[in-house]
């Protein structure tokens, strides 16, 4: 049978209909977005927070967001790349730094909402699940709720995005979750191997993979992990090196203070060194200047 080219008619272009622009360029899944953002009419206008959490290729985000007519309102955030002053340097995306921004972005917002105090979240970090409580007394705050927002990323069994989840649990918010998708699960046993965990929160899986190549390819040791071995940080070190990165992010979750905005001298310094734009007439001149200077050049150098 030939081939038919298939010919749309005025019915269809007439009955088409444009799909939202970030459906188009495919950023966002409007079908789990509606039931993130859809807040029940009993609540009047409380607003419904998600926990959003984005991996990059370099930096981990997360950040509390709620909806609004006009768009999203980020209420707080935090990013892999603020782990530097918390004495984590290196390997910023993988599972246990997640977990550390995750954290980060907990204790964060919870002093934003002055709960830091009251909602300490889970200090003895072992590895088993654990699930925010509110406080019994009839005047205590109810703990910040937030709902996990993953975008298009798969939710498979030991993403980070569950890194990020398991770091704002324990740092005090309280996300809906269940421990299925935590590394350790067992489906069949319908159990989580606590030590599992744990071992991932602190780095172990990475220390084992560099006992490993030391071991078996001391020369792809060298190649992957030189920045370790430049700053001297053994498979031995990185257990330590979290949980005292753990215990500055208590301490002091804050965001660091942004640098003092110029004053209107220095932005005029700044400007006096760029070149101004010149209109048609200039740019004319200017090539009649150039020629000339050029032919000039030109009968000097005859006359020699």
């Amino acid at each position: 049978m030939p081939f038919v080219k298939l010919q749309k008619n005025k019915a269809y272009y007439k009955r088409y209909q444009t799909k939202y622009r970030r459906r188009r360029e495919g950023k966002t899944d409007y079908y789990a977005r509606k039931r993130l953002v859809t807040q029940a009419k009993n609540k009047y206008n409380s607003p419904k927070y998600r926990f959003v959490v984005r991996i990059t290729n370099k930096d981990v985000i997360c950040q509390f967001v709620y909806a609004k007519i006009s768009g999203d309102v980020v209420l707080s955030a935090a990013y892999a790349h603020e782990l530097p002053r918390y004495g984590i340097e290196l390997g910023l995306t993988n599972w246990a730094a997640a977990y550390a921004t995750g954290l980060l972005a907990a204790r964060r917002v919870l002093q934003k909402l002055k709960l830091d105090e009251k909602y300490t979240g889970n200090e003895n970090i072992d590895g088993t699940f654990y699930q925010v409580e509110a406080l019994d007394g009839d005047d205590d705050p109810r703990p910040f709720k937030a709902f996990l927002d993953v975008g298009l990323r798969r939710t498979t069994t030991g993403s980070r995005v569950f890194a990020a989840l398991k770091g704002a649990v324990d740092g005090g918010v309280l996300i809906p979750h269940s421990e299925s998708r935590f590394p350790g699960y067992d489906a069949g046993g319908k159990a989580l191997d606590a030590e599992v965990l744990r071992k991932y929160i602190f780095g172990g899986h990475v220390a084992e993979y560099m006992e490993y190549l030391q071991e078996e390819d001391p020369e792809s040791y060298r190649r992957q992990f030189a920045r370790f071995i430049e700053q001297e940080i053994g498979p031995d070190d990185l257990e330590d090196l979290y949980s005292e990165a753990h215990e500055k992010i208590r301490a002091d979750p804050s965001p660091s203070e942004k640098e003092a905005e110029k004053t209107d001298v220095e932005k005029a310094a700044l400007k006096k060194f760029k070149p101004t734009a010149r209109n048609l007439k200039q740019r004319k001149d200017r090539v009649k200047q150039k020629k000339a200077a050029f032919h000039r050049k030109l009968e000097a150098g005859d006359d020699e």
